[in-house]
Parts: C-alpha cells; sequence; structure tokens
C-alpha cells in the first residue's frame, strides 16, 4: 500500500526538503504541497491523503487549527512540526487530534519511522516533548486529582485496566502480561477503548486517563525532565536514523534535509499499538 501524504510549510525550501524525504521511499508519495493551514486543509479534503504534515506557525490558518480541522472532518492523520520545542504548542496540538509531535531538526530515517507509524495507527512523540507531556501529569499534586469521571461508564471492568496500564506507558506485550492475556486480546481493548471513548489513538487516551481521573499523581516526587518516565518505544527503522499552493513543488537536488539539521535529533519516542 502506498501512504499518500500532504506537507504543510510557509517556507519553501523547507516544504520542499520534507517532501524530497518522504518522495524517495518506494511506500510514500507526496500528493501535495501547501503553505499555509487553509491550503492544507483545501488539499486533503480534495485528496483525501493518509497523513499530513503540518507546521505549527503558518500565515492565516496555522497548524493546529488545520490539524482541528483535518482530525474532526477527515480520517487524515497528522504529524505536527516546528522548530518552537514548547509545552504550549504540545498540549494544543494533541488536543486538537494531532497523532505526533516533531521538531524540524529530526532525522530524515525518523521523519520517515513517523508516517509509518502513524499510518499504522500508533502515535509518536519527539523524546524532549514526551518527557515534558508525562513530568507534567505526574508532576501535579493531589488536589488536581479527581474522581473517575461519568464518561468511563461505558468501559468494562477490564477496559479500565487497559485504560490505566495505557497511561501508565505500558506496552501491547506488558499489559498483556499484567492482565495474563494474550497480546491479541489487549489489541481488542485498547480498540473498545479508543471506540467507547471517541479517540483517535493511545496518545489520546493516555490525555483522557489523566483528565477523568483513571491515574492520580503521585505527590512524593517531582520528575526532571531528564528523569520522567519513558513510554514505550515505537522502534525506528534498522540503522535509521516547506508559501506556495497545495500542488506539488520543485525538489532540492542536494538531497539535504532541511536546515542541515536531521543528524541532531534523537530517536523518536511514541506508544506503540
Amino acid at each position: 500500500m502506498t501512504i499518500r501524504v500532504v506537507v504543510a510549510d510557509d517556507q519553501e525550501l523547507v516544504r520542499s526538503g520534507f517532501a524530497m524525504i518522504l518522495d524517495a521511499q518506494p511506500d510514500i508519495e507526496v500528493v501535495a504541497e501547501a503553505g499555509d493551514g487553509r491550503a492544507a486543509v483545501e488539499a486533503v479534503r480534495r485528496l483525501a491523503p493518509d497523513v499530513a504534515l503540518l507546521d505549527i506557525r503558518m500565515p492565516g490558518t496555522d497548524g493546529i487549527e488545520a490539524c482541528r480541522t483535518i482530525s474532526a472532518g477527515t480520517g487524515c492523520r497528522t504529524v505536527m512540526l516546528t522548530t518552537f520545542d514548547s509545552d504550549e504548542y504540545v498540549y494544543e496540538a494533541l488536543h486538537a487530534g494531532a497523532s505526533g509531535f516533531l521538531l524540524k531538526d529530526v532525522r530524515r530515517d525518523d521523519l520517515v519511522h513517523a508516517v509509518r507509524v502513524v499510518v499504522a495507527g500508533d502515535s509518536l512523540l519527539a523524546p524532549s516533548v514526551a518527557r515534558r507531556l508525562i513530568a507534567e501529569y505526574t508532576s501535579r499534586p493531589p488536589a488536581a486529582a479527581v474522581a473517575p469521571s461519568a464518561r468511563l461508564d461505558v468501559l468494562t471492568a477490564r477496559e479500565r485496566e487497559t485504560l490505566l496500564h495505557l497511561a501508565r506507558g505500558l506496552s501491547n506485550a506488558e499489559i498483556a502480561a499484567a492482565l495474563v492475556v494474550s497480546e491479541h486480546t489487549v489489541k481488542t481493548h485498547v480498540g473498545n477503548v479508543l471506540s467507547k471513548l471517541g479517540l483517535r489513538d493511545r496518545i489520546q487516551a493516555v490525555i483522557c486517563a489523566y483528565e477523568c481521573g483513571v491515574v492520580t499523581p503521585s505527590p512524593a516526587v517531582t520528575p526532571s525532565p531528564a528523569a520522567a518516565p519513558s513510554p514505550a518505544v515505537a522502534p525506528p527503522p534498522e540503522g535509521g536514523p516547506a508559501s506556495g499552493s497545495p500542488t506539488r513543488g520543485s525538489r532540492s537536488p542536494s538531497g539535504k534535509p532541511p536546515g542541515g539539521g536531521s543528524a541532531r535529533a534523537g530517536r523518536s519516542t511514541g506508544w506503540s499499538p
């Protein structure tokens, strides 16, 4: 199956660079490029791609609003790309429905891996983003905790257990061991949790678990970003690790990723299914 992608960034060289990297893959096709969020939304509606890579800061309709519109009205999954490593953007993007969040200095192999991961139904965050997201939730005082929401009444007891383990960052194999069931059964439980709660992916399930009080943060320890616990890793491939209209743009002949910084980023971290 060929993965169809729309790339949106207001900087033409950046946009074309990402498109060139993805187009070089045998299983990925960049079907459109866009210079702003409005053009990205129009391209997604017209071409029905599998994934949209969205820059956050774009003129007119920004990436967050484009992500919200795409997530609410289409089946396209979104990955946010930004140079701004900011908590505010992380939370806004995730609540808007983003399935991934990467910094623009991501390695080229990790960019390709991210597209494949979200198409498979998984979620993926840059390592620094994942650490801070978990540290934020786990460092909240007990007063921030609330009783489990009535929203969760639709879940069975076993599905609630599954949601709890998801919030703790366990992989399917680890959840299976904890519940003494097969991984296939865990996948069924995870699918039921997402479907019943109207969630797009595991990242939203984790957020939901904390907001609904399924998980209560520990008041004893406030983890630093470097020491915060990491969720299960969606492993990258072996050795692994762009103003314009919504039409195909030219490709850079250099073959180098935008900004020349692709080799600086670490592995991308995400919750695997």
